[in-house]
């Protein structure tokens, strides 16, 4: 992957994007006519992405950055108009990643100027689109931000079998067998124990609620269950 900067202004940036570059797997860095010199600032910046700071080559054409890619990606933060759609008609970035999981060669992600982005020109070179939705008023992303995100995208499609990639979140397997037996004991309680039935209604969907927003595994809610049967044989003895 050759991440390409074209004319950027702020050497931090650059150093921004050559760290996350070097998370995501970008393995070249190619910089189009930049405004400012590779300072102390863009070294302090890239940390772990020096690497691919150091190596980072600058030429004077997008065509000459691009000239020994087989896919082209532009990014652009504006919206579709009517007078120039198939100029920046976009896809997201999922749909990116999912291009690049089915395509095999090399790719360039180009991305614009911070100030103003990339010019009619320079997106009419690029093969794809990639739009990053964001909110309407402020859809302006900082440079790094918006390579992290599509980067992120593109390493993310590969699936978190791929050997080159740090393992996924476990996935939780929903226990909804188990929240609704759990939850129709603790009704029972209230219940047994003379909870005052104009709140049990309440508690309950609180109950609820904070199971949704916890997602306990099978064996959690097994333990609850547990604990709600230990509580009502103490109530049983007590009132038997």
């Amino acid at each position: 992957m050759n991440v390409v900067l074209v004319r950027p202004k702020e050497d931090g940036n650059v150093g921004a994007v050559a760290r996350v570059g070097r998370n995501f797997g970008a393995e070249r860095l190619t910089l189009v006519r930049p405004r400012a010199a590779l300072g102390p600032d863009a070294r302090r910046r890239a940390m772990g992405g020096i690497s691919l700071l150091r190596n980072a080559q600058t030429v004077s054409t997008l065509e000459e950055a691009v000239s020994d890619s087989d896919l082209v990606v532009g990014s652009t933060d504006l919206v579709l108009g009517r007078s120039n759609a198939f100029l920046r008609r976009s896809i997201d970035p999922e749909r990116l990643g999912a291009i690049v999981r089915a395509a095999e060669g090399r790719i360039a992600l180009v991305f614009g100027p911070e100030d103003n982005g990339l010019g009619r020109e320079e997106l009419g070179a690029c093969d794809l689109i990639a739009h990053i939705p964001a909110r309407r008023e402020f859809p302006t992303l900082n440079l790094s931000h918006a390579v992290g995100i599509l980067l992120y995208a593109i390493h993310r499609a590969q699936g978190s079998e791929w050997e080159e990639t740090t393992p996924a979140p476990e996935r939780l397997p929903l226990a909804g067998r188990e929240k609704e037996l759990l939850l129709r004991r603790l009704a029972e309680l209230m219940a047994r124990t003379d909870y005052p039935r104009h709140k049990r209604r309440g508690l309950m969907l609180l109950f609820r609620r904070l199971f949704g927003r916890a997602v306990p595994t099978e064996h959690e809610y097994r333990m609850m269950l547990g604990f709600v049967r230990s509580v009502d044989r103490i109530g049983k003895k007590r009132h038997g």
